[in-house]
């Protein structure tokens, strides 16, 4: 098996990167992202655990890095046979917060970024005539919550991109996932976005209390996609949240999220006074 991972080196790429090696006894890994040290730290781990793998040094948002990264894996592997478009970034605030630029930064990375690796690896799975791309969305993308507009408006578009890949690709015989979790303890926060210091706070105060780790979640990623399962949900609350609001009245789930959301509007509004 052939894998590439996209903002591997940390946080949720990396806990990814080490499931499949841990379950994959020689699985060939690249790790495809713009940290070198922490990307080659990651190979230490996954060599160590048997896996054969190497680092690419690729920034998402350039043509280039992406056209080589497709380049080294047609000449080192003659083809790849999973790839995880995880490289992402966060965001927050309120309309007036963000600006034009914030929403420009985080499609680039997060929707455009995963829609240039999709096109410049699919010529190679579909020469195979198979694949798996797995997508890494977010609960935000299927229930979002206030002051994360352009975070949850990315990550919405990743699930509707992702739904469009299935469909599109399945008769090239290449299949496709898209993974929501919701917060767990990560790095993601430590890339976040925003002019406004109560979003951070916010943010911060969401990802402290999370009670499931990165490994959780991968291993979670892990049992889904061996059952092939397009929307793979990885939090039990997460589930709920999106039950309810394929189940209840729209009027009825918005009136229940306006009432859940009113202390945060207020925290929001106090501390950026």
């Amino acid at each position: 098996m052939r894998i590439v991972i996209t903002g591997g080196a940390t946080g949720l790429g990396q806990a990814l990167a080490i499931k499949w090696a841990q379950k994959h006894q020689g699985i060939k890994v690249c790790i495809a992202d713009i940290n070198a040290a922490m990307g080659n730290e990651t190979i230490a781990q996954l060599k160590a655990l048997g896996a054969d793998a190497f680092y690419q040094h690729c920034d998402i948002t350039s043509d280039s890095d992406v056209d080589e990264l497709a380049r080294v894996l047609e000449t080192t592997w003659q083809g790849v046979d999973v790839v995880f478009n995880n490289a992402g970034v966060a965001t927050g605030g309120s309309l007036l917060d963000e600006t034009i630029e914030q929403w420009q930064w985080v499609f680039d990375i997060n929707m455009l970024g995963m829609v240039r690796v999709s096109r410049a690896l699919m010529p190679m799975m579909r020469k195979q005539k198979s694949g798996y791309f797995i997508n890494v969305a977010s609960q935000a993308g299927l229930t979002p919550i206030p002051y994360m507009g352009s975070y949850n408006a990315v990550k919405a578009a990743v699930v509707a991109f992702s739904e469009t890949m299935k469909l599109e690709l399945a008769a090239d015989g290449i299949d496709v996932s898209v993974v929501c979790p919701s917060f767990f303890k990560t790095n993601l926060d430590k890339s976040m976005r925003s002019t406004n210091p109560a979003a951070h706070k916010m943010i911060d105060r969401f990802f402290s209390k999370a009670d499931i780790t990165k490994e959780d979640v991968a291993e979670s990623v892990y049992q889904q996609v061996r059952e092939k399962r397009f929307l793979i949900l990885t939090h039990k609350l997460g589930k709920r949240a999106f039950l309810l609001k394929k189940l209840l009245p729209s009027q009825r789930y918005i009136s229940k999220m306006l009432t859940q959301t009113k202390s945060m509007k207020r925290a929001m509004e106090s501390r950026s006074q």
